[in-house]
């Protein structure tokens, strides 16, 4: 768990890097050193955008792979300009944007014995998933569970997002659970 002066810390290099993406079409560069430790550990993180609560951007990575403090700024940037969903964001867009952080636990792998048997073992509200089959992949944040209440039609979006027939299920299917540390 951050602190929250380092949680606050990172909505406003979030901000910072999109604002910077504006004048200079790149990133928020770093200096790692110039940052606590806590925000120097290789963690994954995703950063969500919205404008008048309606989604414009939502970006970032499943595995830990680069400093905490960098994997926001570079999410940011990318949910800002590189969602493919989304038209890039326009400069008088900037002040209406809202910024979502969720920073990824490990995911660990599911062990189930048949689709209801996973459904049964899902926790609504606290579950992140990657869901994987057939060389596909998707994930759905915890905070999708807010516009998916229902195990059933989460999982159905779920494979769908995947590029799964919604009702597709098979032995091979592999699923990942993970929860987040959310800033807002």
């Amino acid at each position: 768990m951050l602190e929250d002066s380092h949680k606050r810390q990172l909505l406003k290099l979030a901000a910072a890097s999109i604002k910077y993406g504006l004048e200079h079409h790149v990133a928020l560069p770093v200096n790692l050193v110039e940052y606590p430790a806590a925000m120097q550990q290789i963690r994954a993180s995703f950063v969500t955008l919205t404008i008048n609560q309606q989604l414009h951007g939502c970006i970032g990575t499943l595995e830990a792979q680069h400093p905490l403090v960098e994997d926001v700024v570079n999410n940011a940037f990318a949910a800002a300009f590189h969602d493919p969903r989304f038209n890039p964001l326009q400069r008088n867009e900037y002040p209406r944007l809202h910024y979502h952080i969720s920073l990824l636990n490990s995911p660990s792998p599911m062990q189930f014995s048949s689709e209801a048997d996973f459904i049964s073992q899902l926790r609504p509200g606290i579950d992140g998933l990657i869901l994987e089959d057939l060389g596909r992949r998707g994930t759905f944040l915890p905070s999708v569970w807010e516009s998916l209440p229902k195990p059933t039609d989460f999982i159905r979006h779920l494979k769908s997002k995947a590029g799964l027939n919604p009702t597709h299920w098979s032995p091979s299917l592999k699923v990942q659970r993970y929860t987040v540390e959310d800033i807002e």
